[in-house]
């Protein structure tokens, strides 16, 4: 269920049966030198529409763009600076507390996002409190990335091991080629070169700026064996971790 094909009876019509919606969020930046632009966001799409068809939940159109801005010394990268995301990210869920939605679930798929986002979050929740609020918010709201659901971390772990990486990584190509097969399909490609252990930074894309990044990363894979991909572990990896997210998403709506 789609929010955008939707109307607001119909929404309003939902509302009077279920209180939650999930909401993609990723990123348009590069995916080194065969995986698409859109990777991140694609992933979070394909896994939450997975979920919202097969459980009559609504999903609300997919944030594309994310903080990529250590991204932007490869063609194609589009980011937003983190300030711009919180507000968007604090905006749109203002609007659907707003609107009678009161489970928000944020379904990521970049690191880099993980920081803004929870600072929007906190944004809302900040201007409550503020206002001096008495009785608690009925609002909740949930962010969890796709990788964190727990059958599909160990589908990539079990297939990938220390090839998947942290960027680029197989998982998620593989993911992009079982949801958008006309337009990345099996590829060949050696294993990028492993930098020393004091020159690999990660840790929720903790990057420094874009020209250090790509020296360090010069085809712009952390790590990451993309070509191991396939379509069937990408198929298998949406359906473990749309299973996973029904589960998650029902312990979400059902706490107090």
């Amino acid at each position: 269920m789609r929010l955008e094909l939707m109307t607001s009876p119909a929404v309003e019509a939902y509302l009077r049966t279920k209180p939650g919606i999930v909401i993609p969020v990723g990123a348009t930046e590069q995916h080194g030198p065969d995986g698409l632009i859109g990777t991140d966001h694609l992933c979070a799409e394909a896994i939450a529409r997975r979920f919202g068809e097969a459980h009559g939940v609504v999903v609300a159109p997919t944030i594309a763009y994310g903080m990529s801005q250590f991204h932007l010394g490869f063609a194609g990268t589009i980011t937003l600076r983190p300030s711009t995301l919180i507000a968007m990210v604090h905006d749109i869920i203002a609007s659907l507390a707003a609107t009678g939605f009161t489970r928000l679930y944020i379904l990521n798929g970049h690191g880099g996002n993980l920081a803004p986002v929870r600072s929007a979050v906190q944004e809302f929740y900040a201007a409550l409190s503020l206002a001096g609020g008495k009785v608690p918010s009925p609002v909740h709201c949930r962010l969890k990335s796709w990788w964190e659901m727990p059958s599909a971390d160990a589908l990539r772990k079990t297939l990938y091991g220390e090839q998947e990486g942290y960027h680029a990584t197989p998982s998620e190509v593989a993911i992009t080629m079982a949801s958008h097969p006309d337009h990345i399909t099996p590829f060949e490609r050696p294993a990028p070169r492993q930098p020393s252990h004091d020159g690999l930074l990660h840790a929720g894309d903790n990057y420094y700026d874009a020209a250090d990044y790509k020296a360090r990363y010069p085809d712009g894979r952390v790590i990451s064996h993309s070509a191991l991909a396939t379509c069937e572990a990408g198929e298998k990896l949406i359906g473990l971790a749309a299973d996973d997210l029904a589960r998650d998403f029902a312990m979400f709506c059902a706490a107090t």
